[in-house]
């Protein structure tokens, strides 16, 4: 596993995500070593080490897509992430607010609750 990829995508994903968590997904994740291999290399290895955009605002549009998708953990994590990366509250809310328009109200109102929680804990 371990290449320029892998290690580049699992530094920067204990950056964004916390040393924390990573450590404990890699003991949960026994069993799906080629699933966790792919995350690392190609999501944190690749994509997020592009140029074009810089970790906040990767950080924001990820956020938005995991309120479209409605996928709650994932998007937990990516608001702490998104916090660390330097996004304020006000700018979390901004996109749970776009998102209110194209994904619907439900779902903005579950981005903002979870904002207000994962900014409080790390408060």
């Amino acid at each position: 596993m371990p290449g320029s990829e892998w290690a580049a995508g699992d530094a920067l994903r204990r950056e964004v995500l916390g040393n924390t968590y990573v450590d404990g997904v890699s003991d949960t994740w026994a069993g799906a070593a080629e699933l966790q291999d792919l995350v690392v290399r190609l999501a944190w290895g690749t994509v997020w080490q592009r140029p074009a955009f810089d970790r906040k605002f990767r950080s924001l549009l990820t956020v938005a897509i995991l309120t479209a998708m409605n996928r709650k953990h994932e998007l937990e994590l990516h608001i702490g992430g998104a916090l660390r990366n330097g996004c304020t509250v006000d700018e979390l809310v901004e996109v749970a607010l776009q998102c209110a328009v194209y994904c619907g109200f439900p779902a903005a109102i579950d981005t903002v609750r979870s904002i207000k929680q994962i900014s409080d804990e790390m408060s």
